[in-house]
């Protein structure tokens, strides 16, 4: 099939440098491929002449990813804890589970890129000196409460910091070259419900900088000496992770405040879905006015007995308006036992479900989207879930599986069933491959506890898995929450199907995200491929207190949280890089090359706009 033709691709570069302010001269050659030589058309104003001398094909290959090097546990340094080191790169991996059949060989000269983007989930931003966090849950069972508190908590923006760099390396395909299109979230961002955690996550993605300072000097458990239960880095003896072997790093908590954490953005716009931690208390429990009370105070908890008393208390029946009055006069005046006082914080309220869309608008235009796919009709209606082109041939459906009452494991409400399915028609009618996107996955996705009188259907995974099956454009279902890369074979019965892809976490080892590509293979089938990726920072943390070595010590100290089976979560070669094969839904020839060359054009002059603010960062350091 033919691409575009010259008056066409001119006409295109034209409209391109009008809407985004990239001069023609420069535009035209870096989207035909060639480098603009140094100077041509240049002017302080427009700094993109450096940024088009970026070879897609080169920065593609130079990029860091799992097909280059992996990080693995190195040797035992102190009692059971490992430090990190690197391993080989890992290949694709064809999986034939829903294809049924030995693919064709030339596929691989063949194959064109219909969509190229990224998969973030579960980044679990903390503000680990909150009020609000309830770390000495894990007194009572650290297995059940692990995630009330990792060694690593303090870290956690630096983590995403890291990985949003990640993707900004890997803005090019390794796989084909082709220019990123979009960025997909699946929830878990927001850890605690504070609207402090989510502002530094939207703030991260979009590319500014986030102040984790709220005092002179650390405020918060793993700075407390007679918090023994937990890790602190300056003096960790006499607690089970001092036993464990975890290290003494007295400079560490003051380093993860010492400066805001600076972000280089996305490359691409990015689209959002809620997770079970921005819908209730560590994704589990409903928010009572005694936790958000607690959360913008100036008493924060080092004991098992105070937390229970001030945060979890609230959910007893025999607890009145009286009692949690005391209970608030306490705590302003310090008599509570097992509390010591900390800087009160109004911007860490805790939010509420239409405040986590509205947040969303609030943002920058670029990358954008403005809603991160929220729209307007989501904030009148104060539905939950929304749809939206990433291409002109991909569709995705953004769904909000989370359970309002309890539990963190999720359903698929009746109303959203409905009209995914109704939606689901229409894109089968107009050609476009669907990609669904949701927080919760098929292993967890059971949960229908009800409040009393709430009748509405609730859907478990085989009844949703089975209606996906009905529709041949379902090509991907893409997830998280297990914190764990894992990939399964959804097979209809009469045969092809379609994959569930569940991406692993940003707070728990591996720290991994993915990229996913969708290829035309051009031989009536398609090819989904994942390549899992770690965050930009080094193996091996070094002592310059930058975010990228604060990042790298979070994913050493992760890796030797045992209490959240670590090496587990890298799942296995089949569930990390692989070539995801299934029959094409649909002739594909119906997409033209022109359009697709178009395609990329947009999606390459977005990569340019991000180019050149880097460039302008880099030079005002």
């Amino acid at each position: 099939m033919p691409g575009l033709s010259r008056r066409q691709f001119i006409a295109a570069v034209g409209a391109l440098a009008a809407a985004s302010a990239i001069p023609r001269e420069v535009l035209g050659p870096a989207l035909a491929g060639q480098a603009s030589p140094l100077g041509a058309g240049a002017t302080p104003q427009h700094p993109l002449v450096s940024a088009t001398a970026v070879d897609p094909a080169a920065a593609a290959a130079a990029a860091p990813s799992t097909l280059q090097q992996t990080i693995l546990q190195g040797a035992v340094q102190k009692g059971s804890y490992r430090t990190l080191v690197t391993g080989p790169g890992e290949p694709y991996l064809p999986r034939l589970d829903v294809l049924g059949r030995a693919p064709e060989a030339g596929r691989v000269a063949a194959r064109r890129s219909l969509l190229y983007l990224g998969h973030l989930s579960d980044m679990h931003v903390i503000d680990a000196q909150s009020p609000g966090r309830i770390e000495p849950m894990i007194v009572q069972d650290h297995s059940a409460w692990g995630s009330a508190f990792h060694p690593q908590d303090p870290l956690s923006p630096h983590v995403t910091a890291s990985t949003v760099k990640s993707f900004s390396d890997l803005r090019y395909s390794p796989l084909t070259g082709a220019p990123m299109g979009a960025v997909i979230v699946t929830g878990d961002s927001a850890d605690m419900h504070s609207h402090r955690e989510l502002r530094w996550y939207i703030d991260l993605l979009d590319g500014l900088s986030v102040d984790p300072k709220t005092s002179d000097t650390f405020e918060g458990v793993q700075a407390w000496a007679e918090a023994v239960w937990a890790y602190r880095p300056g003096d960790p003896a006499g607690g089970s992770f001092g036993d464990y072997g975890f290290p003494t790093l007295p400079e560490l908590l003051d380093q993860s405040i010492a400066q805001p954490v600076q972000s280089v953005g996305l490359p691409a716009p990015w689209y959002t879905v809620y997770g079970n931690h921005e819908t209730l208390l560590l994704g589990t429990f409903g928010l009572d006015s005694q936790l958000r009370d607690l959360a913008v105070g100036g008493q924060k908890s080092y004991t098992l007995e105070g937390t229970a008393s001030a945060a979890v208390a609230g959910y007893a029946a025999q607890t009145g308006a009286a009692q949690r009055a005391l209970d608030a006069l306490g705590l302003a005046l310090g008599l509570r036992p097992g509390f010591k006082s900390v800087p009160a914080d109004p911007s860490r309220a805790l939010f509420s479900q239409r405040e986590f869309m509205e947040q969303h608008f609030e943002t920058e235009p670029d990358p954008g989207p403005v809603g991160h796919g929220f729209t307007e009709h989501n904030l009148a209606s104060g539905e939950t879930w929304w749809k939206a082109d990433l291409s002109p041939t991909v569709r995705a459906f953004g769904l909000d599986t989370c359970n309002q009452v309890a539990g963190p494991d999720g359903a698929v409400p009746d109303n959203q069933f409905r009209w995914l399915r109704g939606e689901l028609e229409t894109a089968t009618e107009e050609n476009k491959l669907v990609l669904v996107l949701s927080h919760h996955n098929s292993d967890t996705l059971e949960n229908r506890a009800h409040r009393p009188g709430q009748h509405e259907l609730l859907h478990g995974a085989e009844v949703f898995v089975a209606m996906l099956l009905e529709f041949p454009v379902v090509v991907g279902w893409l997830n998280g929450h297990t914190h764990l890369n894992q990939i399964l074979a959804h097979r209809a019965p009469g045969g092809g199907g379609f994959w569930e892809i569940t991406t692993a976490s940003c707070i728990d080892f591996p720290q991994q995200q993915q990229m996913v590509e969708l290829v035309d293979n051009r031989d009536g089938t398609l090819s989904l491929f994942t390549t899992v990726v770690d965050h930009a920072a080094d193996a091996v943390p070094g002592s310059s207190g930058s975010y990228l070595d604060l990042a790298s010590r979070s994913r050493e100290l992760a890796s030797n949280d045992w209490a959240e089976t670590p090496l587990m979560r890298r799942g296995s070669p089949l569930d990390r890089n692989t070539e995801l094969l299934l029959p094409a839904p649909f002739d594909l020839e119906g997409i033209t090359d022109a359009q697709l060359e178009l395609q990329h054009m947009v999606e390459r002059t977005r990569l340019l706009q991000h180019e050149s603010r880097l460039a302008e960062a880099e030079g005002r350091s």
